[in-house]
């Protein structure tokens, strides 16, 4: 009867495809410690998560957390999204907002306003919209003596010239 009751938990939450297990190893290897969600969901909704996302499938609504969101390939995602960071493969519609990272592969498609403190984009990927890119306040305290620097050191070196 034990046995029984493993096949019905393995079937109702999908947790281990009964597929060969060298493929299973290979997915988990590729995915380990992030969340999945394939490219056979589709959500309506708001998603939060605490740490790591995979989103392959169809996400309408809202997507918060303060972890990493990596939008793959088959995702097609209508929604708002602020997050920590993000890594897009496929295509968002929708606002971006992220404190960190943002990075845009070569294949992707974001149709929606960006703001984030970095942004990466690759040859190829697709923007639509506006992209506000602002570092943190320790960064642009750091920036700002060495131009300052550099003007004060250019003077006396034409000074001297004259």
């Amino acid at each position: 009867m034990s046995s029984g009751g493993e096949d019905f938990n393995r079937s109702a939450y999908g947790d281990q495809p009964k597929a060969p297990t060298n493929e299973y190893k290979k997915f988990m290897a590729e995915h380990s410690g992030k969340d999945v969600l394939s490219s056979d969901v589709e959500i309506k909704g708001t998603i939060k998560f605490q740490k790591e996302l995979l989103i392959d499938g169809k996400v309408e609504g809202e997507i918060n957390s303060d972890g990493v969101l990596t939008v793959g390939e088959n995702a097609d995602i209508r929604a708002e999204i602020k997050t920590k960071s993000i890594t897009i493969y496929g295509k968002v519609q929708g606002n971006v907002t992220v404190s960190e990272r943002c990075e845009l592969k070569s294949k992707c498609t974001l149709q929606g306003d960006l703001k984030a403190a970095r942004l990466i984009i690759e040859e190829g990927a697709t923007f639509i919209g506006k992209s506000e890119v602002s570092s943190g306040m320790s960064v642009k305290a750091a920036t700002k003596p060495e131009v300052v620097r550099h003007e004060e050191s250019a003077k006396p070196a034409f000074a001297a010239r004259a």
